[in-house]
């Protein structure tokens, strides 16, 4: 598959929305309340975040979007992995490890000396490239969210 990366964009806020929501709906029973967590977050980014240490990348191949993935800022040290996401047609192509790739050099260039994740233990195939990254996973515990019940896990990686 042919693709490229580039900066996250305004113009691709409904697009994310809409793509967490019609998946995680299908795919895990979520309900609106995850697209509207998504919502706030990417509304935080457009509205606050601080270019010199946090950024947002699209994949695409040019007009389709492939995925996207968010290095944000927990303090000082540490950035926060956000909104890692490749369409279905994309999974296995090599789209999310550079997406991951870029996020991962980015926090890295900018000064953090680690950065930490939160998931769903139910999303295997984003473990296992965390995994198969240096990310371990320190946390998991049993919570209703989005309408079904989950174990939600914080991953964590040093640099």
């Amino acid at each position: 598959m042919t693709f490229t990366l580039r900066p996250f964009a305004a113009s691709d806020a409904d697009w994310l929305i809409a793509q967490h929501a019609d998946h995680y709906a299908k795919v895990e029973g979520f309900d609106e309340t995850f697209p509207a967590l998504v919502a706030e977050i990417v509304r935080a980014f457009l509205a606050d975040h601080d270019p010199a240490c946090e950024a947002g990348w699209v994949a695409h191949d040019g007009d389709t979007r492939l995925g996207h993935i968010f290095c944000v800022r927990l303090d000082d040290e540490t950035a926060k992995l956000r909104l890692f996401y490749v369409v279905e047609a994309a999974r296995g192509t090599g789209v999310a490890q550079a997406l991951l790739d870029t996020c991962l050099q980015f926090a890295k260039a900018v000064g953090y000396n680690g950065m930490t994740l939160w998931t769903h233990e139910s999303h295997a195939a984003a473990g296992r490239i965390y995994r198969r990254n240096g990310f371990t996973r320190i946390d998991a515990k049993p919570v209703h969210s989005f309408g079904v019940d989950l174990v939600e896990e914080t991953w964590q990686i040093t640099f």
